[in-house]
């Protein structure tokens, strides 16, 4: 199997080496990953200067190319010029941190996967709960278990996975819960400040999600200590608000 691994921590970040080791159990990985760390990004393009790339050696073994550029220019660059036959698999991560809940929408790393799967490729987007001590082979390990017994057991239609493992999982056994993304709201207080020169500015205070509501989500189930699977898709139309507006008689336009 070909696999392009990538990532949005930068093609030096421990948890990419980490998951690349793993990922050879199944089969031959490429990696493009940005030159420099790339988080929060979200699926920014590079359309308005070229896109440089740097092959990357660590003594005499090669680790891969590094781009000038986002995690999906890295993906794109990747299926299209640096990986020696079209990838089966794409593999974003393995991330420092949760990509759970909203924060799906601004992450680099997700945002690689969505964009392999644009291109119909099975796409999975790989993240670890931060630690300053994160046992990154632990954690690839576990993640090429699950997506393993994903491929087995998908469809053959290409799939888009979010998949992340929460720190509880390096200590102790857990289990694979499959579960929507939450979407509770937060992230809306900032503290105000004042610089020397007497200038106003605002730090994004790191408040914790709401209590979670009735049903299960990414959220909820990491914070009992599941390693979560969500699958997603990047088709934004709200298809029952179509259905009612294609209904919908317009007047003239003068």
């Amino acid at each position: 199997m070909q696999i392009l691994l990538t990532n949005d921590d930068g093609i030096f970040s421990p948890g990419l080496a980490a998951l690349e080791r793993a990922l050879l159990q199944l089969g031959h990985v490429a990696v493009v990953a940005p030159a420099t760390e790339q988080s929060g990004v979200g699926h920014s393009i590079t359309f308005l200067s070229p896109l440089t790339a740097k092959e990357i050696f660590d003594g005499p073994r090669r680790r891969g190319w590094a781009v000038e550029g986002s995690p999906a220019d890295c993906v794109k660059l990747g299926i299209f010029e640096f990986c020696p036959r079209r990838p089966e698999l794409v593999v974003s991560g393995l991330n420092g941190g949760l990509n759970a809940g909203i924060n799906v929408l601004y992450s680099g790393t997700v945002a690689a996967a969505i964009e392999g799967a644009f291109f119909g490729i099975t796409s999975v987007a790989v993240s670890l709960e931060y630690d300053e001590h994160a046992q990154f082979d632990r954690a690839a390990d576990l993640a090429v278990q699950i997506i393993r017994q994903t491929l087995e057991m998908k469809g053959p239609e290409p799939e888009l996975y979010n998949l992340n493992i929460p720190t509880r999982a390096m200590r102790e056994p857990t289990a694979v819960k499959v579960v929507p993304m939450g979407v509770y709201r937060y992230g809306e207080k900032f503290e105000k400040r004042v610089d020397p020169r007497g200038r106003n500015y605002f730090w994004a205070t790191n408040e914790p999600p709401p209590p979670p509501g009735e049903h299960e989500t990414d959220v909820s189930a990491l914070a009992k200590g599941y390693v979560t699977l969500t699958p997603l898709h990047y088709n934004l139309t709200k298809a029952a608000v179509l259905t009612e507006m294609e209904r919908w008689k317009w007047g003239a336009l003068t």
